[in-house]
């Protein structure tokens, strides 16, 4: 049995609600439900139910001291100049750089390949496709977004299945953050 794994670390509630609040003003756009906003440390992609638990063991290894984040702006992925996803900022952050890594590490021990694109801290906040309208009103209006700092204590590995309305994320382990 293959698994869609990824790591993330889920905001908390206020800053959830902060992110719906601006999910408006991009005609066509296939906003984020709650339950789909997540900062991912790592997507793992298809993944066999062995490899599935060597990987949950290594993650179980990770250290890293519980750290604080923040929101910083929005912008967008584009794919061929077409824009594909709007997405909020993450401040600089260097905890959470770290955590990064120690997550690829994690993930390399378990046998998986190393990711090869580079690690851009955001959370989604709307899928785009052709018929979408244009962002720049929408980034303009939020691009000094911020919130108050929040705790990061743990990250979660979630598994995505893929379904014609969007992903569906379920969370598989909570792993502490610890030093």
């Amino acid at each position: 049995m293959t698994y869609r794994l990824f790591a993330a670390i889920r905001p908390p509630d206020p800053i959830r609600e902060r992110l719906l609040d601006i999910e408006e003003g991009i005609a066509n756009a296939r906003w984020q439900e709650e339950d789909q906003l997540h900062l991912t440390l790592r997507f793992f992609g298809e993944v066999e139910t062995t490899t599935a638990n060597e990987l949950a063991d290594a993650l179980g290894s990770v250290d890293c001291e519980p750290f604080e984040l923040a929101l910083a702006g929005v912008d967008y992925f584009e794919k061929k100049g077409t824009p594909h996803s709007s997405w909020a900022g993450i401040g600089k952050s260097e905890p959470l750089m770290t955590l990064h890594r120690r997550v690829e590490r994690a993930s390399r021990s378990a046998g998986l390949a190393p990711e090869k694109r580079k690690f851009v801290p955001h959370i989604t906040i709307a899928r785009l496709d052709a018929s979408a309208g244009p962002v720049a009103p929408f980034l303009a209006r939020h691009a000094g977004m911020s919130g108050e700092p929040w705790r990061v204590d743990s990250f979660t590995l979630y598994e995505s299945r893929l379904a014609r309305d969007g992903a569906r994320y379920t969370p598989l382990e909570i792993f502490p953050l610890r030093s």
